[in-house]
């Protein structure tokens, strides 16, 4: 085993092992830490937890125990994945954890580096910028969760971490991976924990990938796996994607994300499928969701003969979302929501559904969990940062896309472009 990755959320380890598997490397992601040992045929494993805003004490430890986990399967070097925005406040948990994973690896050094120039994130003077926009002045700035209400990783990293953060500019990855070597050195004699690399572009990726492969902690978003992977692919081996090429005739879209791509790629996809909009009262009490779960799942069923997929949505427009929020409270909102995919997907699964594509981060996780699945063989891109991926203990084909990834005819494309 070459690479262990540590994912802070679900769809943030799919985004991050469709990448490795693009640029070379065979990749197993697994759901939370496994129990026991497992027998993997594969260059890289990623380990998808719930760590982005759970407390930080908790993100902690589950990270150590995948980072014990990986060491035991004898990975050569570790990658703590979160999210391009660098979703985290000033209690964490980015930092926490990287000052966790650094001390108990006995490393004094690390890298940040949040950029995906392909998804409009680049680095610059130490700023992220989400395509022409800083950080704090997209979308992010009013996260329910995580709002980013500053753009200067430099500054968000001091704040919740240990030690001080340096940069490598721009002008410097330019000038390629000895340069960025030797300014990593230099800041590492002057005590700096965390250097932040700006990105600008592809080529930027594949420079910290050169200068990296040595590095036994480097953390970031998805972007900075490309670099690394092209490192430690061999050139003439077998495709890396076959494993997890989609399978199965009788398939579904939910979608559970609020953002802004998903709630574009609903409105295309109601004009191109039928499509059922989730009603929140119905999911609130026990009885009345296990009532609705099946008049759900029953509908599905009656629409499985078209062209495209059926789909249930709960995805809704900024101002409808908090209406419900202010009606139901926003906790109980979610789970409810939750709690019927969960109930529809274990009933369709039943009724021989095995394509599954679904949209948003937690509900992406709810699904895999009522299906059962402990791990996928990542296949090949639907868009950037969006494999299909197959479970490797059940013939079930997984799309699972986080909110604001995909072009608006996502749902559409991730059936048409790959044959069974």
């Amino acid at each position: 085993m070459l690479l262990g990755v540590i994912a802070d959320d679900f769809t943030g380890a799919t985004d991050i092992a469709s990448f490795l598997v693009e640029n070379g490397l065979s990749t197993v992601q697994l759901n939370g830490v496994p129990q026991e040992e497992l027998p993997l045929e594969a260059q890289a494993v990623v380990i998808s937890l719930k760590s982005r805003s759970c407390p930080a004490a908790q993100a902690v430890e589950q990270s150590l125990q995948a980072l014990a986990w990986l060491q035991r399967q004898g990975c050569r070097q570790f990658y703590f994945k979160y999210c391009s925005t660098f979703d985290s406040t000033a209690q964490g948990n980015i930092g926490p954890v990287t000052d966790a994973l650094l001390d108990a690896l006995g490393e004094s050094q690390t890298v940040i580096s949040p950029a995906l120039p392909v998804n409009g994130r680049t680095v610059y003077q130490g700023y992220l910028f989400v395509l022409d926009q800083l950080l704090s002045e997209s979308g992010m700035r009013h996260h329910p969760v995580t709002p980013m209400t500053d753009s200067n990783l430099l500054r968000l990293m001091e704040a919740q971490a240990q030690g001080r953060c340096g940069l490598v500019t721009a002008a410097e990855m330019d000038r390629g991976a000895i340069t960025v070597t030797e300014k990593l050195r230099q800041l590492a004699q002057q005590g700096i924990r965390y250097a932040v690399l700006d990105t600008l572009n592809e080529q930027h990726l594949l420079t910290q990938g050169e200068a990296l492969k040595n590095m036994k902690l480097v953390t970031g978003g998805s972007g900075l796996a490309i670099g690394l992977a092209r490192q430690w692919a061999q050139p003439g081996q077998v495709s890396p994607q076959a494993a997890g090429a989609p399978q199965g005739e009788k398939a579904v879209v939910l979608s559970g994300s609020c953002s802004i791509m998903t709630n574009q790629q609903v409105a295309r996809y109601r004009q191109q499928a039928a499509a059922r909009a989730i009603d929140v009262a119905r999911c609130l009490n026990d009885d009345d969701r296990a009532a609705y779960v099946t008049e759900l799942t029953d509908w599905v069923q009656q629409q499985a003969n078209g062209p495209l997929a059926p789909l249930l949505y709960a995805t809704a427009e900024p101002e409808t979302l908090q209406q419900v929020q202010q009606q139901y409270g926003m906790a109980a909102a979610s789970q409810a929501v939750e709690s019927l995919f969960a109930g529809v997907v274990e009933q369709l699964r039943q009724q021989g559904f095995n394509r599954f594509i679904v949209a948003g981060g937690e509900t992406s996780g709810v699904v895999t969990q009522a299906l059962g699945i402990g791990g996928f063989h990542i296949g090949p891109c639907i868009s950037p940062g969006v494999p299909w991926v197959r479970a490797i203990d059940q013939p079930v084909s997984l799309a699972l896309k986080s909110g604001n990834f995909g072009d608006e005819n996502f749902f559409a494309r991730a059936q048409t472009e790959f044959p069974l």
